[in-house]
Parts: structure tokens; sequence; C-alpha cells
């Protein structure tokens, strides 16, 4: 069984959309998927490491690829297209991946 991470980390061009309240949700595959409900992690940029806040974790969901939608392009802050531009830049070959539902902690 894997540990809970204390930690997550985003794309410094993401981390505004998220300090503004604009993305709620990240979308990734199983080898990031054990974070807890109810667990607070550090908000860290993946470039530099530099640390933003903190958020909470409210849920852990499967999700796959082709399932998602306009509703979780709104939840990241983007479009559609962009969205599932993304996931499929980061995640090419994988169908089954994991909604993380999270709030940042003021």
């Amino acid at each position: 069984m894997s540990a809970i991470p204390t930690e997550i980390t985003f794309f410094e061009r993401l981390i505004p959309s998220i300090l503004e309240g604009k993305k709620v949700i990240t979308i990734r595959d199983k080898s990031e998927s054990n974070y807890k409900p109810g667990s607070i992690v550090e908000l860290f940029a993946n470039e530099h490491r530099t640390h933003y806040g903190k958020l909470k974790i409210i849920t852990v969901s499967p999700l796959r690829y082709d399932d998602i939608n306009e509703y979780h392009a709104q939840q990241e802050g983007m479009t559609l297209p962009v969205l599932k531009a993304l996931i499929k830049d980061i995640y090419p070959t994988t169908q089954s991946l994991y909604l993380i539902e999270y709030q940042l902690i003021k």
C-alpha cells in the first residue's frame, strides 16, 4: 500500500487558476491517485518547487479519458479541447485516470 501524499505539484502556469479558485480539480494517473479525502496537502509548483499554500482533498474518483467532459474542463479552468490535449500530452497512452477534487485553504 502506498503512503498518503503530503504534497501535490502543478505546472507553474496552472497555479494562478488554483489560487483564484477557478481550478478546483486535477486529473492524474494511478501513480498519483493515493490522495485521501479530508487530508491537507502542501501545494507546490513543479518547475521551481515554490510553495503556494495548502489544499484540502475533497474526493478521489476513477475517470476514463473518454469520459472527460465540458464540466471537467470548467472545473479545470480551461476549454475541453485544451484540457484533453493537456491530459494526452502528460499521459499519452492512459485511459484510466483519477479525478481529484480539492479546495484551497485560505
